[in-house]
């Protein structure tokens, strides 16, 4: 059962701090003992410069914990907010070590190679994620219809944070955008909210800063995070509203990924 006291202010705060710590001591760890060796964690931005992606493994951690341990939350939301932020992190961060050389980008080009027997890091990363999605949908709620446009928020919002990954701050703004009007919301929705902006927060200065990325694994697990608060704050109108602008931004998906470059 989710307390008054959970849900309000103080859920909210402690939330927010509980992610923005867990973030930046993940992150300074990995830092200092990044697994396999600095080189593996290394990649190439846009404009040349060399930048490490321990950004992602430590907000999806801190994201997770925060979102898992979150005051007042029942025991299904918390399995489904540790299931979702963990499974999309995990596939994004797949994706970020198997998928770097690979040109290939969207949904269609993925399933083209699946078709013709070929799985790529991005068609694991397509159903890993997607079939998490609908796995913590069916715990947040009672009926089909419900658990079915759920699964579709939470993995399409993991998708549409990573869209829009394609320049420094561009994820991270996008997360504190979405992110904030969460913060209204009374009940889970709100420490729900909370625990993405404290995560992404803890590492935005370095991400403009050109230091480190989110990658794939710090934008679809902070992406999902907020699914999960959207799932949360709506009935079925508002999750069918959510659903169908996810669908429609995952179609459009060069056009926003090019929209966002040039902002």
């Amino acid at each position: 059962m989710v307390t008054a006291a959970g849900s309000g202010a103080l859920g909210r705060i402690s939330s927010f701090l509980g992610a923005a710590g867990a973030t930046r001591a993940a992150y300074t760890a990995l830092r200092k003992r990044p697994p396999g060796g600095a080189a593996r964690w290394e990649r190439t931005n846009h404009a040349g410069r060399t930048v490490q992606l321990h950004a992602g493994l430590a907000t999806a951690t801190g994201t997770a914990l925060a979102a898992a341990g979150a005051p007042g939350l029942s025991a299904r939301t918390r399995t489904a907010a540790a299931l979702a932020v963990l499974a999309a992190g995990a596939c994004g961060a797949y994706d970020d070590m198997c998928g770097a050389g690979d040109p290939r980008r969207g949904f269609r080009a993925h399933l083209s190679a699946l078709r013709d027997g070929e799985v790529t890091s991005g068609a694991v990363k397509l159903f890993g994620i997607g079939a998490a999605g609908l796995a913590a949908g069916g715990l947040l709620k009672p009926r089909p219809a419900d658990k079915l446009l759920a699964g579709v928020v939470i993995a399409g919002s993991a998708h549409l944070v990573n869209l829009l990954d394609v320049r420094p701050g561009r994820a991270a703004g996008a997360v504190l955008a979405l992110g904030a009007p969460g913060l209204l919301r009374r009940g889970p929705a709100g420490p729900l909210s909370a625990a993405p902006l404290g995560a992404v927060a803890a590492v935005a200065a370095d991400d403009l800063g050109e230091r480190t990325m989110l990658g794939d694994a710090g934008a679809h697990a902070l992406g999902a995070a907020l699914g999960l608060a959207v799932v949360m704050g709506n009935g079925r109108r508002g999750l069918a509203a959510h659903a169908a602008g996810l669908i429609a931004a995952a179609a459009a998906g060069d056009r926003i990924s090019r929209a966002a470059a040039a902002l």
